[in-house]
């Protein structure tokens, strides 16, 4: 039988790429232990330290040294092989890989790292909240009908959508590091034009490009960091990781009412152009990415992903940097990187076709190159759709309930804070009115059957007005803000209308006779410091903080009782929790919970996130996790659409929906095989 590797790669012949060493066990070019050194050899560094120096200090507490528990741990996998007649090429890189990492230590490098990503993943978040918290700002800025604003919420999921299952598929062919920092580069560039687009079309489509290129943030972090990490650290630290996430959510809370309220932080350039503070809030959340692209500049490709790409080279230089960047910063520089070779499966047939230098123009060979990786990326993608179905009910389970809810909790907010406003609503039948001057604000008023004669309305507010078929004779109108005002079916004779904000739409079945329009302002102009309820921030702030509990739980246990329990434990729990939503009959009620709610399903989350990376091999990783994540908020999409949708009418749908959403989620869960001590393929 042939021998299934090609080409091992060697370090450490001071001649070249020579043998070094024999290699380890099991065939691995891997040593566990130091190289002889002479006899008076001396290192500046070990200088002045004798050892008893370097004793271990639990050696008299009978606690085992880390050491030895990572040669037991080895010699357990060296043994788990030899019991098996014959591993694939994918199963032998994967033991030796790991078995490198455990070698390189966890330390300064992996912290750098996770800070990094962390700050992508907090940007993934903080685009979730943009346009829910921007939004009753602009629709005010740029008069959003109903049906604008509902495909404003949406199109950012679709953006996140199409990018998770676009960048997934590229990170496994072009490199994890590259692939992010083109996409993180797209949605600042995309949020930062966003921010002074002043059409409705312009900043819709900004949008949806920002939800593109952040799209493929979650998809990548998570395969990423997880090549760098031992299989004993891989669950605690990855969820550690979610909880940037959390992060996300109470910064955009926090600036935004620090900044969209605080109406003067903009200017404006007439009518043609207007920059309120809601747009600085749009600059500002551009933030998180911007700091994780810069970090990504000074971080190194996944050594796995190199790996798969037969780049040797690369992946041995990564490593080495790793294992010395750790050992330094412990206080122990003396340590040696002691990988003589790595053994890498042949080269792959979807690997990219190498084009001489000499063929063709470069046009040519570009237009080659990005053709074959089209394929090479729908070829994976073909092969990951019947990968994906181990995880992808669970997935949809999942998504459907909490964004549906998520948008329900808010929505049912307003809907009781609109309830409470209607019941104050002042009703005022048949009044007539001549020669007056109204010099003050209407607010939540239905005038019928009125007649205002010679009547003057200069320099007021109104908010939340109707005048039924009332009549206006001689009247004039000037510098008027209004927002929700209506005139049905009224008769308007010689009334002046100048500088106001009332245009065609304001008027329902209305009878005009000599009646003037002069100066009308485009969009709606009421004051934006009163419209902005402080109410959704701190909603969103406690919801994002609720998460925290269930966080750090997660992470403390994730390795100890597996992923299979933690993710059918929290479905299971957390559809018991819906049914507490019967009881929200008060706001206070509802932000209850709401947070009891996100607290619990917070490590269904994290748990989902761990098992997907390591249920997928390297070469198919972030392709599998970007088609579920892009199913993730596809499921959203429906769970946010359909829930919206039962808002005062009644509560039993949504909570029967994702209760049992839940509860299949959870009996699913219970069924995947656990990956605990798997090590990672």
């Amino acid at each position: 039988m042939a021998d299934p590797y090609q080409n091992s790669y060697h370090h450490g012949d001071p001649d070249g790429y020579g043998t070094y060493g024999e290699g380890g066990q099991d065939g691995y070019g891997y040593q566990t232990d130091y190289p002889p050194q002479e006899e008076d050899a001396a290192s500046d560094v070990t200088e002045g330290h004798d050892e008893d120096d370097q004793m271990y200090e639990g050696e008299y507490q009978g606690i085992p040294h880390p050491d030895e528990i990572k040669a037991a741990r080895r010699a357990a996998r060296t043994k788990a092989r030899t019991a098996v007649d014959a591993m694939s090429e994918q199963e032998e890189l994967a033991e030796q890989y790991e078995d490198i990492i455990e070698d390189c230590g966890h330390g300064r490098f992996q912290w750098s790292l996770f800070m990094v990503l962390g700050l992508a993943l907090m940007a993934d978040s903080v685009e979730c909240f943009v346009v829910a918290f921007a939004l009753p700002s602009a629709e005010k800025d740029m008069c959003l009908s109903n049906a604008e604003k509902g495909m404003l919420g949406l199109i950012v999921f679709l953006g996140m959508m199409f990018g998770a299952f676009i960048w997934g598929g590229m990170a496994d062919k072009v490199g994890r590091r590259k692939c992010l920092i083109i996409a993180l580069s797209i949605n600042c560039i995309a949020a930062f034009l966003s921010s002074f687009a002043q059409g409705y079309g312009s900043f819709i489509f900004f949008r949806l490009f920002s939800g593109i290129g952040i799209g493929g943030s979650v998809p990548i972090v998570y395969s990423y960091f997880s090549e760098f990490l031992q299989m004993d650290k891989r669950g605690e630290h990855l969820s550690w990781l979610c909880m940037f996430w959390m992060i996300g959510g109470i910064y955009a809370s926090f600036i935004a009412w620090g900044i969209i309220p605080r109406y003067g932080w903009g200017f404006s350039m007439g009518t043609e152009f207007q920059f309120h503070s809601w747009r600085v809030f749009v600059l500002v959340c551009a933030l998180p990415a911007i700091a994780a692209l810069i970090g990504l500049m000074f971080m190194p490709e996944s050594p796995r992903f190199l790996l798969e790409h037969a780049k040797h080279d690369e992946a041995w230089m990564i490593l080495k940097q790793v294992h010395d960047t750790n050992w330094r910063a412990k206080g122990e520089p003396e340590r040696v990187f002691t990988v003589s070779q790595i053994k890498t499966p042949k080269t792959q047939e979807d690997e990219f076709f190498e084009i001489q230098s000499s063929t063709g123009t470069a046009f040519q060979r570009w237009v080659v190159r990005t053709v074959t990786l089209v394929k090479l990326v729908r070829m994976c993608l073909c092969d990951c759709v019947l990968r994906v179905q181990v995880c992808l009910p669970m997935f949809v389970m999942l998504c459907f309930s909490y964004y549906g809810l998520a948008v329900w909790f808010p929505d049912m907010i307003k809907h009781l804070q609109y309830e409470e406003y209607e019941s104050k609503v002042k009703v005022f039948h048949g009044e007539k009115v001549e020669r007056f001057h109204f010099n003050f604000s209407l607010e939540n008023q239905v005038h019928k059957g009125g007649e205002y004669i010679n009547d003057k309305f200069v320099n007021i507010e109104m908010k939340s007005v109707k005048f039924e078929s009332s009549l206006f004779e001689d009247c004039y109108f000037e510098d008027i803000k209004s927002s929700d005002t209506f005139f049905e079916n009224c008769t308007i004779r010689s009334t002046v209308f100048y500088n106001t904000d009332l245009y065609e739409e304001r008027f329902i079945d209305c009878r005009m006779e000599n009646t003037s329009f002069f100066h009308t302002k485009k969009g709606c102009h009421l004051n934006f410091a009163e419209e902005n309820d402080v109410l959704i921030y701190l909603v969103s702030f406690l919801g994002s903080l609720a998460v925290l509990p269930g966080n750090i739980i997660s992470a403390l246990f994730m390795d100890k009782i597996g992923r299979i329990r933690m993710i059918g434990g929290s479905m299971l729990i957390s559809a018991g929790c819906t049914f507490f939503l019967f009881m929200s009959f008060s706001q206070a009620a509802i932000i209850a919970w709401q947070c009891l709610f996100c607290g619990v399903s917070v490590a269904a989350w994290n748990g989902i996130e761990v098992i997907t990376v390591e249920l997928y091999p390297a070469s198919k990783r972030a392709t599998a996790f970007g088609l579920l994540n892009a199913t993730c908020k596809l499921a959203a999409i429906l769970g946010s659409s359909i829930f919206a949708s039962f808002v005062g009418i009644t509560k039993v749908v949504p909570i029967l929906l994702s209760c049992a959403a839940l509860v299949c989620g959870g009996l699913l869960a219970l069924k995947l095989p656990e990956t605990r001590e798997k090590v990672l393929q």
